[in-house]
């Protein structure tokens, strides 16, 4: 259903059961899938492409063009799965060249004024709260929780089912099933309460507590943990999701908790 007053271009592909309220722009080369909702003053540029049944909330800007100087007006896309809830003023730029698109998986809540810059991926059942902010090819990995406030580095990776508290900066890579906070950005623990949600059992979260421990409580250096790790703790889908996102990192990691207030920021 279109409203007369948006404005609807006649190439772009609008699913049936779409209902488009006043004021809305939608442009060439867009695709919009089955039941979803777009609201007032939501503007959806060239190359978007949303699933079905998300909902779009007023003012939000979707699939604009990167803004970085080396784009060349080059084709690419912004991609949105399914089931998105996606909430007022809300900015998705599209990809450049270096991977032709960005993506936010299904099922992900992106709060008021959130900012997913050009090639960012985002995966499924995401929370990014008030203002969070990701630079160009940022990677969340599914079942990540942002808090409010948090601007995340480029090129930073960002591990499934971590939790980053509110205002925090992230410059280096978090791993996957961690809490980070404080400044500089540290590990706090592990996500247990969020990794129960999902039903992991209590042995698997007691298998990544005693990881991260040797990982960042143990005094050794991170080769050394890793090595201690490999050979000492028992194999599982957890422990090798951990030692294979830290040793691929290439901003390298977070820092270990450490009760030193004064620390310098790196």
């Amino acid at each position: 259903m279109k409203q007369p007053l948006s404005y609807v271009h006649p190439e772009a592909k609008i699913a049936n059961n779409v209902v488009i309220e006043p004021f809305v722009t939608i442009d060439k080369n867009v695709e919009v899938g089955e039941g979803t909702w777009i609201g007032p003053n939501v503007t959806i540029m060239e190359g978007a492409r949303i699933g079905k049944n998300c909902k779009i909330f007023p003012g939000a800007v979707i699939s604009a063009i990167p803004q970085d100087l080396k784009f060349l007006g080059e084709q690419t896309t912004a991609e949105i799965g399914d089931n998105c809830l996606i909430r007022e003023f809300v900015t998705i730029n599209r990809g450049t060249k270096a991977s032709y698109k960005t993506v936010v998986g299904s099922n992900t809540l992106l709060m008021a004024y959130v900012h997913i810059a050009h090639d960012c991926y985002v995966g499924k059942n995401c929370i990014l709260a008030n203002n969070a902010t990701l630079a160009g090819h940022v990677i969340v990995e599914d079942y990540v929780n942002i808090g409010g406030l948090v601007a995340v580095h480029q090129f930073v990776h960002i591990g499934a089912h971590a939790y980053i508290t509110g205002g925090s900066l992230v410059r280096k890579d978090v791993p996957p099933f961690v809490k980070a906070a404080r400044e500089p950005l540290s590990y706090v623990g592990v996500n247990s309460i969020g990794l129960r949600r999902k039903n992991y059992s209590n042995e698997q979260i007691q298998q990544i507590q005693e990881v991260y421990r040797h990982l960042f409580l143990s005094g050794h250096n991170i080769s050394q943990a890793l090595d201690y790790i490999e050979k000492e703790l028992s194999a599982s889908p957890e422990r090798d999701e951990i030692l294979l996102f830290v040793r691929n990192s290439t901003r390298g990691i977070m820092r270990g908790y450490s009760n030193d207030k004064n620390e310098d920021i790196d």
